[in-house]
């Protein structure tokens, strides 16, 4: 059997069966003009539409642009570290030394040591603006010996101040213990 024959077929059994009536008046009006209406919401937003994609791309861009230029830029060397590679392993080990001691100070931190503690801050706080103060003259000198020399003994003193208050807590807590123990 034919597609023609099919076709024939289906008509002849669904003979009396289609809707024969007509619209009522003003319907291919009313079609036309939402269909009118629906075109041109659609090219309102087809204009619209058009410059998205140059949006993206340009964000794209400006995104893509500023990751390669955070990636790029290297972080400023300040200190004993902007003169040699040998002065910057200098200072990474002093500022180490310098944390530990600090940790070990708080984790000694009562009501018996706080004055100490206290007065300890004090001096270290003279010498990290001392050396914030330094860090400037040594990029006005050009890396002058005399202000490197400043410099790491500016470590060698904070870190020796952390030692003898850890040193002054342990003969507190020592007497304090001897105190005790006589009572």
């Amino acid at each position: 059997m034919s597609k023609k024959d099919n076709f024939n077929n289906l008509f002849e059994e669904l003979q009396g069966q289609f809707d024969l009536e007509a619209p009522n008046n003003g319907h291919e009006a009313r079609f036309l003009e939402k269909l009118e209406a629906n075109s041109s919401t659609k090219k309102e937003s087809d204009s619209k539409s058009f410059w998205k994609p140059f949006l993206a791309i340009a964000a794209s861009l400006l995104i893509g642009l500023s990751v390669f230029i955070g990636i790029n830029q290297q972080p400023e060397a300040t200190g004993l570290a902007s003169v040699s590679p040998e002065l910057s392993e200098a200072q990474d080990f002093f500022t180490a030394t310098i944390t530990e001691e600090l940790k070990k100070l708080d984790t000694e931190r009562s009501p018996l040591t706080e004055n100490i503690i206290y007065e300890a801050e004090r001096q270290l706080k003279t010498l990290e603006s001392d050396y914030t103060v330094l860090k400037n003259d040594l990029k006005e000198s050009g890396n002058d010996k005399r202000v490197i020399y400043a410099m790491i003994s500016n470590f060698q003193s904070r870190i020796e101040i952390l030692e003898n208050i850890l040193d002054q807590i342990d003969d507190l807590k020592n007497t304090q213990n001897d105190t005790e123990i006589t009572l």
